[in-house]
C-alpha cells in the first residue's frame, strides 16, 4: 500500500511539474496557461494556504483538490503536448533540489503574506 502510495505521490508532482511546463509552451492556450501556472505554482510550492496541522482541512488540498486540479488541467491540454512534458518532466526529477529556489518562493509567499496582513490592518483601523 506504502509503494503505491509512494508512486502515486511521485506521479502527482511529475504532473504538476509537467503543467508548469506547460503553461509556459506557446502552443497551449492562452486561459489554460494560466490555470496551469495557478496550480502548479501551488503544487509545487513548499508553503501551503491551508497549513497541514489544521485536522482534515490541511489534507485536503493535498489528498484531494490538487489532484483533481492538476487531472483536469492535464485533459485540457493535448495529449502530445501533455506527453511530452511528462517525459521532460521525469528527466527533471532526478536533478539535484535547489535550496536557492526554495528561499525564493518562501521569499514570495512572506511578501504576500506581509501585503495581505497590512491590507487587513488598514482595514480594521478605520
Amino acid at each position: 500500500m506504502w509503494a503505491r502510495l509512494k508512486n502515486w505521490a511521485r506521479l502527482l508532482r511529475r504532473d504538476a511539474t509537467a503543467l508548469w511546463l506547460a503553461a509556459r509552451d506557446p502552443r497551449v492556450p492562452f486561459s489554460v496557461k494560466a490555470l496551469a501556472a495557478l496550480v502548479a505554482a501551488y503544487a509545487l510550492s513548499p508553503i501551503d494556504l491551508i497549513p497541514d496541522f489544521i485536522p482534515v482541512l490541511g489534507y485536503l488540498d493535498e489528498v484531494i483538490l490538487l489532484p483533481i486540479a492538476i487531472a483536469g488541467l492535464s485533459r485540457l491540454i493535448d495529449p502530445a503536448i501533455m506527453a511530452e512534458h511528462r517525459a521532460t518532466a521525469e528527466t527533471l526529477a532526478t536533478r539535484p533540489v535547489s535550496f536557492a529556489g526554495a528561499a525564493m518562493i518562501a521569499g514570495i509567499w512572506t511578501l504576500v503574506a506581509v501585503a495581505l496582513s497590512a491590507m487587513l490592518w488598514k482595514a480594521f483601523q478605520n
